[in-house]
Protein backbone atom coordinates (compact mmCIF):
# COMPACT_ATOMS: atom_id res chain seq x y z
CA UNK A 1 0.00 0.00 0.00
CA UNK A 2 1.44 3.32 -0.90
CA UNK A 3 1.73 6.03 1.47
CA UNK A 4 0.76 9.39 0.38
CA UNK A 5 0.72 12.42 2.49
CA UNK A 6 -0.78 16.09 1.58
CA UNK A 7 0.41 19.35 3.27
CA UNK A 8 -1.52 22.02 3.06
CA UNK A 9 -2.10 25.60 5.08
CA UNK A 10 -3.82 28.46 3.34
CA UNK A 11 -7.66 28.66 2.23
CA UNK A 12 -6.87 28.29 -1.38
CA UNK A 13 -4.98 25.30 -1.15
CA UNK A 14 -7.63 23.35 1.26
CA UNK A 15 -10.24 24.31 -1.24
CA UNK A 16 -8.27 22.75 -4.02
CA UNK A 17 -6.38 19.62 -2.03
CA UNK A 18 -9.58 18.67 0.04
CA UNK A 19 -11.66 17.17 -2.94
CA UNK A 20 -8.09 15.32 -3.65
CA UNK A 21 -7.97 13.80 -0.25
CA UNK A 22 -11.70 12.68 -0.67
CA UNK A 23 -10.35 10.89 -4.21
CA UNK A 24 -7.74 8.99 -2.30
CA UNK A 25 -9.48 7.74 0.55
CA UNK A 26 -11.86 6.41 -1.92
CA UNK A 27 -8.76 3.95 -3.05
CA UNK A 28 -8.09 1.26 -1.07
CA UNK A 29 -4.51 1.20 -2.77
CA UNK A 30 -3.46 4.21 -0.73
CA UNK A 31 -2.91 5.31 3.08
CA UNK A 32 -3.51 9.03 3.15
CA UNK A 33 -2.51 11.40 5.72
CA UNK A 34 -3.39 14.72 6.06
CA UNK A 35 -1.38 17.29 7.53
CA UNK A 36 -2.74 21.13 7.67
CA UNK A 37 0.04 23.78 8.89
CA UNK A 38 -2.46 26.34 9.69
CA UNK A 39 -1.00 29.27 7.97
CA UNK A 40 -4.10 30.59 7.81
CA UNK A 41 -6.33 29.36 10.23
CA UNK A 42 -10.32 30.49 10.78
CA UNK A 43 -10.38 30.42 7.01
CA UNK A 44 -8.31 26.67 6.54
CA UNK A 45 -10.57 25.20 8.98
CA UNK A 46 -14.18 26.46 7.43
CA UNK A 47 -12.68 24.59 4.61
CA UNK A 48 -11.73 21.66 6.30
CA UNK A 49 -15.49 22.00 7.70
CA UNK A 50 -17.22 21.89 4.31
CA UNK A 51 -15.27 18.68 3.32
CA UNK A 52 -15.57 16.88 6.46
CA UNK A 53 -12.10 16.05 6.19
CA UNK A 54 -10.29 16.10 10.11
CA UNK A 55 -6.02 16.72 9.51
CA UNK A 56 -3.47 13.58 10.79
CA UNK A 57 -1.42 16.27 11.71
CA UNK A 58 -2.08 20.17 12.38
CA UNK A 59 1.05 22.23 13.09
CA UNK A 60 -0.86 25.29 14.11
CA UNK A 61 1.76 27.64 13.17
CA UNK A 62 -0.43 31.16 12.37
CA UNK A 63 0.43 34.08 14.70
CA UNK A 64 -0.40 37.53 14.52
CA UNK A 65 1.80 39.65 12.22
CA UNK A 66 3.01 36.73 11.26
CA UNK A 67 5.76 37.14 8.12
CA UNK A 68 7.59 35.34 5.74
CA UNK A 69 10.72 34.46 7.94
CA UNK A 70 8.11 33.38 10.31
CA UNK A 71 6.18 30.88 8.35
CA UNK A 72 9.16 29.22 6.60
CA UNK A 73 11.02 28.70 9.55
CA UNK A 74 7.96 27.20 11.71
CA UNK A 75 6.77 25.22 8.61
CA UNK A 76 10.39 23.50 8.56
CA UNK A 77 10.95 23.08 11.65
CA UNK A 78 7.24 21.50 12.59
CA UNK A 79 7.22 19.59 9.43
CA UNK A 80 10.26 17.64 9.80
CA UNK A 81 8.65 15.05 12.56
CA UNK A 82 6.12 14.61 10.82
CA UNK A 83 8.01 13.70 7.91
CA UNK A 84 10.35 11.34 9.86
CA UNK A 85 7.17 9.59 11.33
CA UNK A 86 5.47 9.06 8.56
CA UNK A 87 8.05 8.52 6.01
CA UNK A 88 5.59 8.73 2.95
CA UNK A 89 6.14 7.42 -0.39
CA UNK A 90 4.89 10.72 -1.72
CA UNK A 91 4.43 14.11 -0.43
CA UNK A 92 1.58 16.41 -2.55
CA UNK A 93 1.88 20.05 -2.40
CA UNK A 94 0.02 22.43 -3.83
CA UNK A 95 0.42 25.35 -5.91
CA UNK A 96 2.74 28.55 -4.53
CA UNK A 97 2.28 29.43 -0.41
CA UNK A 98 5.15 29.39 1.66
CA UNK A 99 3.56 26.38 3.19
CA UNK A 100 3.84 24.52 0.29
CA UNK A 101 7.29 25.84 -0.65
CA UNK A 102 8.79 24.88 3.00
CA UNK A 103 7.10 21.58 3.11
CA UNK A 104 8.77 21.02 -0.71
CA UNK A 105 12.41 21.45 0.84
CA UNK A 106 11.88 20.08 4.13
CA UNK A 107 10.77 16.80 1.52
CA UNK A 108 13.77 17.45 -0.59
CA UNK A 109 16.41 17.60 2.07
CA UNK A 110 14.47 14.16 3.59
CA UNK A 111 15.05 12.62 -0.49
CA UNK A 112 10.84 11.79 -0.33
CA UNK A 113 9.32 12.45 -3.59
CA UNK A 114 7.64 15.13 -3.99
CA UNK A 115 4.08 15.48 -5.93
CA UNK A 116 3.14 19.41 -7.38
CA UNK A 117 -0.49 19.88 -7.71
CA UNK A 118 -1.18 23.05 -10.18
CA UNK A 119 2.42 23.11 -11.47
CA UNK A 120 3.85 24.95 -14.14
CA UNK A 121 1.99 27.93 -13.84
CA UNK A 122 4.18 31.45 -14.35
CA UNK A 123 4.99 35.22 -15.07
CA UNK A 124 8.46 34.95 -14.98
CA UNK A 125 9.15 37.47 -13.15
CA UNK A 126 9.77 36.30 -9.27
CA UNK A 127 8.14 39.87 -7.95
CA UNK A 128 5.14 39.63 -9.26
CA UNK A 129 2.87 38.21 -7.73
CA UNK A 130 5.26 38.14 -4.10
CA UNK A 131 6.09 35.58 -2.94
CA UNK A 132 4.11 33.01 -5.23
CA UNK A 133 6.27 33.16 -8.41
CA UNK A 134 9.39 32.41 -6.52
CA UNK A 135 7.61 29.56 -4.63
CA UNK A 136 6.24 28.08 -7.68
CA UNK A 137 9.49 28.13 -9.45
CA UNK A 138 11.53 26.29 -6.77
CA UNK A 139 8.58 23.56 -6.03
CA UNK A 140 9.07 23.14 -9.93
CA UNK A 141 12.91 22.59 -9.93
CA UNK A 142 12.92 19.52 -6.77
CA UNK A 143 9.24 17.79 -7.76
CA UNK A 144 8.90 14.22 -8.62
CA UNK A 145 5.07 14.45 -10.12
CA UNK A 146 4.23 17.53 -11.73
CA UNK A 147 0.58 17.87 -12.16
CA UNK A 148 0.47 20.67 -14.67
CA UNK A 149 -3.47 22.08 -14.80
CA UNK A 150 -3.44 23.00 -18.33
CA UNK A 151 -0.93 22.20 -21.42
CA UNK A 152 0.27 25.64 -21.04
CA UNK A 153 1.20 24.78 -17.87
CA UNK A 154 2.72 21.30 -18.70
CA UNK A 155 4.63 23.48 -21.72
CA UNK A 156 6.07 25.95 -19.35
CA UNK A 157 7.11 23.12 -17.48
CA UNK A 158 8.92 21.11 -20.26
CA UNK A 159 10.39 24.49 -21.34
CA UNK A 160 12.55 24.68 -18.22
CA UNK A 161 13.99 21.29 -18.63
CA UNK A 162 11.38 19.01 -16.85
CA UNK A 163 11.06 16.01 -18.52
CA UNK A 164 7.89 15.47 -20.53
CA UNK A 165 7.56 11.85 -18.49
CA UNK A 166 6.91 13.33 -15.39
CA UNK A 167 4.79 16.06 -16.19
CA UNK A 168 0.91 15.35 -16.13
CA UNK A 169 -2.03 17.36 -17.73
CA UNK A 170 -4.84 16.93 -15.19
CA UNK A 171 -7.10 20.22 -14.99
CA UNK A 172 -7.46 21.94 -12.13
CA UNK A 173 -8.49 20.52 -9.40
CA UNK A 174 -10.86 23.76 -8.12
CA UNK A 175 -13.30 22.60 -10.65
CA UNK A 176 -13.86 19.09 -9.14
CA UNK A 177 -14.32 20.99 -5.49
CA UNK A 178 -17.61 23.35 -7.17
CA UNK A 179 -19.05 20.18 -7.59
CA UNK A 180 -19.12 19.98 -3.65
CA UNK A 181 -20.28 23.37 -2.89
CA UNK A 182 -22.26 24.64 -5.52
CA UNK A 183 -25.80 24.23 -5.47
CA UNK A 184 -29.53 25.65 -7.06
CA UNK A 185 -31.19 25.80 -3.78
CA UNK A 186 -28.58 28.27 -2.44
CA UNK A 187 -29.57 31.11 -0.25
CA UNK A 188 -28.01 33.92 1.78
CA UNK A 189 -29.06 37.86 2.99
CA UNK A 190 -27.15 39.59 0.93
CA UNK A 191 -28.45 38.07 -2.15
CA UNK A 192 -32.17 39.67 -1.29
CA UNK A 193 -30.40 42.84 -1.12
CA UNK A 194 -29.12 42.61 -4.12
CA UNK A 195 -32.74 41.21 -5.52
CA UNK A 196 -32.51 41.68 -9.52
CA UNK A 197 -30.25 43.50 -9.76
CA UNK A 198 -26.83 42.61 -11.59
CA UNK A 199 -24.20 41.01 -8.73
CA UNK A 200 -20.91 42.58 -8.86
CA UNK A 201 -18.61 40.17 -7.05
CA UNK A 202 -15.33 42.01 -6.01
CA UNK A 203 -12.04 39.81 -3.98
CA UNK A 204 -9.34 42.41 -3.44
CA UNK A 205 -5.97 41.57 -1.10
CA UNK A 206 -2.59 41.07 -3.22
CA UNK A 207 0.45 42.16 -1.35
CA UNK A 208 1.99 44.04 -4.25
CA UNK A 209 -1.62 46.01 -4.92
CA UNK A 210 -1.59 47.40 -0.99
CA UNK A 211 -1.54 51.07 -0.81
CA UNK A 212 -1.82 53.14 -4.06
CA UNK A 213 -2.73 50.66 -6.59
CA UNK A 214 -5.27 49.71 -4.64
CA UNK A 215 -6.75 53.02 -3.80
CA UNK A 216 -7.00 53.57 -7.70
CA UNK A 217 -8.83 50.10 -7.83
CA UNK A 218 -11.37 50.62 -5.59
CA UNK A 219 -12.15 54.51 -6.96
CA UNK A 220 -12.47 52.68 -10.26
CA UNK A 221 -15.14 50.63 -8.91
CA UNK A 222 -17.01 53.37 -6.68
CA UNK A 223 -16.89 55.45 -9.94
CA UNK A 224 -18.84 52.59 -12.33
CA UNK A 225 -21.39 51.60 -9.22
CA UNK A 226 -22.35 55.03 -8.73
CA UNK A 227 -23.22 55.57 -12.91
CA UNK A 228 -25.35 52.19 -12.69
CA UNK A 229 -27.87 51.93 -9.93
CA UNK A 230 -28.84 48.41 -11.43
CA UNK A 231 -25.21 47.14 -9.83
CA UNK A 232 -24.86 46.03 -6.50
CA UNK A 233 -21.78 45.12 -5.35
CA UNK A 234 -20.46 42.69 -2.51
CA UNK A 235 -16.99 42.36 -1.33
CA UNK A 236 -15.64 40.18 1.14
CA UNK A 237 -12.94 41.63 2.60
CA UNK A 238 -9.78 40.29 3.49
CA UNK A 239 -8.54 40.52 7.11
CA UNK A 240 -5.50 42.60 6.56
CA UNK A 241 -6.10 45.73 8.22
CA UNK A 242 -4.65 47.36 5.42
CA UNK A 243 -6.70 46.71 3.14
CA UNK A 244 -9.56 47.28 5.56
CA UNK A 245 -8.68 50.84 5.73
CA UNK A 246 -8.56 51.71 2.24
CA UNK A 247 -12.06 49.94 1.26
CA UNK A 248 -13.15 52.45 4.47
CA UNK A 249 -11.80 55.14 2.71
CA UNK A 250 -12.73 54.87 -0.54
CA UNK A 251 -16.52 53.19 -0.29
CA UNK A 252 -17.87 55.00 3.04
CA UNK A 253 -20.54 56.92 1.29
CA UNK A 254 -21.05 54.05 -1.81
CA UNK A 255 -24.71 52.64 -0.93
CA UNK A 256 -24.81 49.76 -3.39
CA UNK A 257 -21.34 48.23 -2.37
CA UNK A 258 -21.71 46.03 0.59
CA UNK A 259 -18.59 45.20 2.43
CA UNK A 260 -19.04 41.82 4.30
CA UNK A 261 -16.90 39.66 6.06
CA UNK A 262 -14.66 36.85 4.60
CA UNK A 263 -16.82 34.40 3.31
CA UNK A 264 -16.28 30.68 3.36
CA UNK A 265 -15.89 28.38 0.14
CA UNK A 266 -19.79 27.69 -0.10
CA UNK A 267 -20.63 31.15 0.00
CA UNK A 268 -17.51 32.54 -1.91
CA UNK A 269 -18.86 29.57 -4.92
CA UNK A 270 -22.61 30.62 -5.44
CA UNK A 271 -21.77 34.05 -4.78
CA UNK A 272 -20.03 33.43 -8.04
CA UNK A 273 -21.84 31.55 -9.92
CA UNK A 274 -24.69 33.78 -9.29
CA UNK A 275 -22.94 36.84 -10.43
CA UNK A 276 -22.97 39.00 -13.61
CA UNK A 277 -19.41 39.56 -13.20
CA UNK A 278 -16.30 39.55 -11.13
CA UNK A 279 -13.09 41.97 -10.05
CA UNK A 280 -10.85 40.06 -8.82
CA UNK A 281 -7.22 40.12 -8.15
CA UNK A 282 -6.96 36.39 -6.91
CA UNK A 283 -5.60 33.54 -8.86
CA UNK A 284 -8.53 30.99 -7.99
CA UNK A 285 -11.65 33.28 -9.00
CA UNK A 286 -9.84 33.87 -12.48
CA UNK A 287 -10.72 29.69 -12.77
CA UNK A 288 -13.89 29.51 -10.99
CA UNK A 289 -15.61 32.00 -12.34
CA UNK A 290 -15.74 30.85 -16.19
CA UNK A 291 -16.80 27.84 -15.18
CA UNK A 292 -20.18 29.96 -14.70
CA UNK A 293 -19.83 31.71 -17.49
CA UNK A 294 -19.10 35.09 -15.54
CA UNK A 295 -16.36 37.19 -17.05
CA UNK A 296 -13.37 38.19 -14.64
CA UNK A 297 -11.53 41.47 -14.86
CA UNK A 298 -8.23 41.01 -13.40
CA UNK A 299 -7.07 43.41 -11.35
CA UNK A 300 -3.16 43.27 -11.74
CA UNK A 301 0.06 43.44 -14.36
CA UNK A 302 0.65 40.03 -14.90
CA UNK A 303 -1.36 36.66 -14.24
CA UNK A 304 0.03 33.33 -14.27
CA UNK A 305 -3.57 31.90 -15.62
CA UNK A 306 -3.04 33.17 -18.94
CA UNK A 307 -5.43 30.63 -20.23
CA UNK A 308 -8.20 32.37 -19.42
CA UNK A 309 -7.20 35.35 -21.20
CA UNK A 310 -6.56 33.71 -24.55
CA UNK A 311 -10.22 31.97 -24.46
CA UNK A 312 -11.37 35.32 -23.59
CA UNK A 313 -12.80 34.57 -20.35
CA UNK A 314 -10.38 36.88 -18.55
CA UNK A 315 -9.40 40.55 -18.96
CA UNK A 316 -5.89 41.47 -17.42
CA UNK A 317 -7.19 45.22 -16.64
CA UNK A 318 -4.01 46.19 -14.41
CA UNK A 319 -4.39 48.51 -11.03
CA UNK A 320 -4.76 52.34 -13.04
CA UNK A 321 -7.78 53.90 -12.43
CA UNK A 322 -8.89 55.01 -15.57
CA UNK A 323 -8.28 51.46 -17.16
CA UNK A 324 -10.29 49.58 -14.83
CA UNK A 325 -13.02 52.25 -15.11
CA UNK A 326 -13.19 51.82 -19.16
CA UNK A 327 -12.99 48.05 -18.81
CA UNK A 328 -15.82 47.38 -16.34
CA UNK A 329 -17.73 50.46 -17.36
CA UNK A 330 -17.79 48.53 -20.87
CA UNK A 331 -18.57 45.15 -19.94
CA UNK A 332 -21.72 46.84 -18.25
CA UNK A 333 -22.96 48.95 -21.17
CA UNK A 334 -21.46 46.65 -24.19
CA UNK A 335 -23.44 43.78 -25.13
CA UNK A 336 -21.77 42.09 -27.55
CA UNK A 337 -18.34 42.69 -25.59
CA UNK A 338 -20.38 40.58 -22.16
CA UNK A 339 -21.36 37.91 -24.32
CA UNK A 340 -18.19 37.02 -25.76
CA UNK A 341 -16.78 37.02 -22.73
CA UNK A 342 -19.34 35.24 -20.68
CA UNK A 343 -20.08 32.32 -23.41
CA UNK A 344 -15.58 31.80 -23.49
CA UNK A 345 -14.75 27.95 -23.07
CA UNK A 346 -13.84 27.44 -19.90
CA UNK A 347 -10.25 25.99 -20.18
CA UNK A 348 -9.75 25.16 -16.68
CA UNK A 349 -11.22 21.51 -16.15
CA UNK A 350 -14.23 19.33 -16.38
CA UNK A 351 -14.30 18.27 -13.06
CA UNK A 352 -11.94 14.99 -13.01
CA UNK A 353 -8.55 16.30 -12.31
CA UNK A 354 -8.43 14.80 -8.50
CA UNK A 355 -9.26 10.85 -10.79
CA UNK A 356 -6.39 11.64 -13.36
CA UNK A 357 -3.95 12.87 -10.36
CA UNK A 358 -4.75 9.64 -8.18
CA UNK A 359 -5.08 7.30 -11.21
CA UNK A 360 -1.23 8.49 -12.02
CA UNK A 361 0.06 8.00 -8.58
CA UNK A 362 -1.83 4.53 -9.03
CA UNK A 363 0.57 3.40 -12.25
CA UNK A 364 -2.65 3.78 -14.53
CA UNK A 365 -2.93 5.44 -18.13
CA UNK A 366 -4.84 8.42 -17.81
CA UNK A 367 -6.15 10.62 -20.43
CA UNK A 368 -4.79 14.24 -20.27
CA UNK A 369 -7.34 17.01 -19.70
CA UNK A 370 -7.01 19.49 -23.04
CA UNK A 371 -8.89 22.36 -24.22
CA UNK A 372 -8.48 24.30 -27.53
CA UNK A 373 -9.42 27.33 -27.28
Amino acid sequence: MKKIMLVFGTRPEAIKMCPLVLELRNRSEFNTIVCVTGQHRQMLDQVLDVFNIVPDYDLNIMKEQQDLFDISINVLKGIRPVLEKEKPDVVLVHGDTSTSFSVALASFYLQIPIGHVEAGLRTNNIYSPYPEEFNRQGIGIISRYNFAPTSEAASNLINEGKKADNVYVTGNTVIDAMRYTVCDDYEHPELKWVGKEKLIFITAHRRENLGTPMEQMFRAIKRVLEEHEDCKAIYPIHMNPIIRKTAEKIFFDCDNIHIVEPMDVVDCHNFESRSYLCLTDSGGIQEECPNYGVPVLVMRDTTERIEGVKAGAVKLVGTNEENIYNCFKQLLEDKTEYERMSNAINPYGDGNACRRIVDILEGKEYVPWDCLY
